[in-house]
């Protein structure tokens, strides 16, 4: 593996920082996946509706999302690694603050503001420093990175219940919160690329690769492939967190017990860490453009989240359906973070390309879990909200295939250019 000239290491220390980062995406990602978990102990708890309960969830999305270009900001201004260590102290003191039990409209500021911005804080850094530290293994970095998510999220759907029903929600909440200021630790171990990253082949430090602007690049809004991307960013936010909320209250209406229940969840973790594995080693064989596979991915994974309440009737169905949907789920995670270095242009505008990708796909994170809810709450059914989340997902498809026509003809003019200018020259 030879380290790229003034480029990323694609090695070295790197893989140091994939370990972190497959712990940060555990501890913020794979949490926010088992929020569900509570939504039923806070609904009965406070008595309220399903849209209303839903709005603690969504809140958590939404600040996840949108302190997403602060975090890159702060991530240019100061560091990575402090940025981490930030928002590892602020997921703890939320989840703290959460167990305190004050109140809904505290567990709407607790759980969801500070949690989300804390979990955002910690999760776009670590996605940057992955990019910044591969280049030819960037797929696979960042799919092993990713794991991390589904990893923790299988073993803490079956853990969050357990923790639920020995010590109540609230005395969970605040070992949750215990277990999140890990992330401090693993913000520590983000070294930036030059301080010291040692080179794979000669065993001596590697050459930094080119400093990137240190400014956020808020000129790319200015480029359609990158608003239709944005487009694609809110439909599919829309679609993505309605199952993993609204999948528990459907299974225990079909009657399954709560570990069951917790099951299903752990299985469908387990089929997304096999599909970012999966799309991830795909990728890197660079057999299929990344957005090319973006698009056959969320395209067919609205189809099985439209079919999910058709067929699954039963305990057995829905593991299926379920594993269906986590390996679908994992393929589009794998590749739809790695895809902004293509819409964006280049490794240098990347930090700003994921900040707006994230700011703007909170719209559709805040609005989906509320809108299934009505729905719900009006139909008496929980089959209105999967069949949304499907709706949303195939139309985030047609918009990834629009930004892939849009970048590939964009491609095709530069290539044209560059030829003229060669046959220009005597």
């Amino acid at each position: 593996m030879k380290p790229r000239e003034g480029g990323p290491p694609d090695g070295g220390y790197g893989w140091v920082v994939v370990a972190s980062s497959f712990l940060i995406m555990g501890l913020t990602a794979g949490v926010m996946k088992n929020l569900g978990l509570f939504f039923l102990e806070i609904q009965r708890h406070f008595g309220v509706l399903n849209s209303t309960a839903s709005w603690v969830t969504s809140t958590t999305i939404a600040m996840f999302h949108l302190a997403a270009p602060v975090a890159s900001s702060l991530s240019l201004l100061f560091s990575h690694r402090a940025v981490i260590v930030a928002g590892g102290i602020l997921s703890t003191a939320a989840m703290v603050l959460a167990s305190l039990d004050l109140g809904l409209p505290w567990m709407y500021c607790s759980l969801g503001v500070l949690q989300g911005t804390g979990m955002s804080l910690a999760w776009v850094p670590c996605n940057s420093m992955v990019s910044h530290y591969f280049q030819h293994w960037r797929p696979v970095a960042y799919a092993l990175a990713s794991c991390g998510e589904c990893v923790f999220a299988a073993f803490f759907s079956l853990f969050f219940q357990w923790l639920i029903d020995a010590y109540t929600w609230q005395s969970a909440l605040l070992l949750i919160g215990g277990l999140q200021l890990n992330l401090c630790v693993c913000g520590a171990l983000m070294r930036p690329l030059g301080s010291g990253a040692l080179n794979p082949e000669t065993g001596g430090e590697c050459a930094p690769p080119k400093a990137p602007r240190r400014i956020f690049h808020w000129s790319l809004l200015r480029r359609p492939e990158l608003l239709l991307y944005i487009l694609f960013a809110v439909t599919a936010a829309a679609g993505f967190f309605i199952p993993p909320l609204f999948l528990v209250p459907h299974a225990a209406r079909l009657g399954m017990d709560p570990y069951r229940v917790a099951s299903v969840l752990s299985v469908l973790a387990t089929a997304d860490l096999a599909g970012r594995l999966f799309c991830g080693w795909l990728a890197h064989r660079r057999h299929w453009r990344n957005l090319q596979l973006l698009t056959l991915a969320v395209t067919a994974l609205g189809v099985v989240v439209v079919l999910l309440p058709l067929g699954a009737r039963g305990y057995w169905a829905t593991l299926a359906f379920s594993s269906l949907y986590g390996f679908l789920f994992g393929c589009v995670v794998a590749l739809h973070v790695t895809a902004i270095v293509d819409v964006v242009g280049g490794l240098e505008r990347f930090d700003s390309g994921l900040g707006l990708f994230m700011m703007f796909r909170t719209a559709g994170g805040f609005l989906g879990p509320p809108a299934a809810g009505w729905l719900v709450d009006e139909t008496n059914d929980f089959s209105a909200a999967f069949f949304l989340s499907g709706f949303c997902l195939l139309c985030s498809g047609v918009f990834v295939l629009a930004v892939d026509v849009l970048v590939q003809k964009k491609l095709g003019g530069r290539a044209n250019a560059v030829t003229q200018d060669g046959a220009a020259v005597p």
